[in-house]
């Protein structure tokens, strides 16, 4: 390594190194005039000679330069031109189609319609329902018509109202269309199992639209949804609402009933009860339930599959009721571990409502009693007791055990478990 001084000069460290010329010895010419001057005048010949064919020479190839340089030149005008033309091209298909698709485009079927376009499409099918109640609460939501003839699918709890276990309907009906005009209107059939009812107007010569059903087996999580509705009654009616499929088939406990349900990000609040989720083809895969909402988390909704509906609409708007489903024919409460030991009793199900002629009241069933077992199995909640009747068909004969808390006995009584109409 060699090193330097502040001023750049090397280091004493390293060794110097001195270049000395080396001295040749030269002989003295010899007087040879005459050669001397001929071979002059030869070599000043040559030399014109060879100028003026190496001047030749250079002319010519800087001629050829030139030539080459300009064609250069030409073709380097044309590529650049071709290429303007190219770019000028492609800024006008960048233009035209954009090079990327947005969340919405990626998210809609192949066939899908524009969100402008669904909702134009549907919102002459949703109409707002208001019911009022004995006990002067009115409730509103949302509903789909079904048929040209005044059949609207909607919630239950938009016409029922389920307080202290027991179930009411609503006494006053009314369904405001999408051209705000009015009707009255009457309830076909109710399931509270579903969440589902249907109820009818009399349109007198109107012209309804029907939505069109899709199918929600077909569906895919991640896909384009739409939810239009009345959220927080009628001040907002008609509001859409956009998301994407977030889940298929969640089992969400709703009440006494396990249901299996589309889990969606597109906001449903109350209001939106009964309104339509539908796909980007505007068709209903889904009816909305805000019945199903948390106070904890935001971008949660839930909607009943209309694959699962159908059958259930079916039935109601021909009999009524959701037919051969078994029921015993009670309302009652959930006892905890907590409250059993606190009054020492056992845990299971009280009894605190009692149909009118069901099948609880035949048997001899009491308010007040607790139901512990059915054909043997330990019964704990109402959500148990349902989910094992669903095993059983109307007619069945069932033991069910209770405990009777006037006398702190427990036993079995048989009884024939009714079709249940609500």
């Amino acid at each position: 390594m060699c090193e330097y001084n502040e001023n750049r000069s090397r280091k004493d460290n390293a060794a110097e190194v001195i270049y000395s010329p080396e001295t040749v010895p030269v002989k003295p010419a010899r007087k040879k005039t005459a050669g001397l001057a001929l071979g002059f005048a030869l070599s000043m010949a040559l030399v014109s000679v060879l100028s003026v064919s190496i001047y030749k020479y250079n002319d010519e190839n800087e001629t050829a330069d030139e030539l080459a340089v300009s064609e250069t030149e030409a073709s380097v005008v044309s590529e650049y031109e071709a290429a303007q033309a190219v770019n000028s091209s492609s800024d006008e298909e960048v233009s035209e189609s954009p090079a990327y698709k947005s969340v919405i485009e990626l998210s809609a079927r192949e066939d899908a319609l524009s969100i402008p376009e669904i909702v134009k499409k549907v919102k002459p099918s949703v109409v707002g329902i208001s019911s009022e109640f004995s006990s002067g609460t009115v409730s509103t939501g949302t509903g789909i018509i079904i048929s040209d003839d005044g059949y609207i699918v909607t919630n239950a709890h938009v016409v029922q109202n389920t307080e202290n276990s027991i179930t009411e309907r609503s006494f006053e009906i009314m369904v405001v269309l999408s051209d705000e005009s009015r009707y009255e209107a009457s309830v076909i059939g109710a399931d509270s199992r579903t969440d589902l009812a249907v109820i009818k107007i009399f349109p007198e010569g109107k012209e309804l639209v029907p939505a069109e059903f899709g199918d929600s087996d077909d569906l895919v999580e991640g896909e384009l949804a739409i939810a239009i509705g009345n959220p927080l009654g009628f001040e907002l009616y008609g509001s859409t609402t956009c998301g994407i499929i977030s889940a298929l088939n969640r089992t969400i406990t709703v009440g006494e009933y396990e249901m299996t349900l589309i889990q969606t990000d597109a906001a449903i609040n109350p209001g939106n009860s009964g309104g339509p989720l539908l796909n980007s083809s505007g068709q209903v895969i889904g009816i909305n339930s805000s019945k199903i909402i948390s106070d904890y988390a935001e971008g949660l909704g839930f909607a009943i599959p209309i694959s699962s509906a159908q059958p259930i609409i079916d039935d109601l708007i021909e009999n009524g009721y959701v037919t051969g489903r078994p029921m015993i024919g009670i309302s009652g409460e959930d006892i905890s571990e907590i409250t059993a030991k606190y009054y020492n009793l056992p845990q299971g199900v009280c009894v605190w409502f009692i149909t009118p002629d069901s099948a609880a009241e035949k048997s001899g069933i009491e308010a007040g009693d607790i139901i512990i077992g059915l054909d043997g199995q330990s019964i704990y909640t109402m959500e148990e007791l349902n989910k094992m009747l669903d095993s059983y068909s109307a007619g069945d004969t069932v033991k069910i055990t209770v405990y009777r808390r006037s006398t702190e006995t427990q036993f079995e009584i048989p009884l024939q478990l009714d079709e249940s109409r609500s």
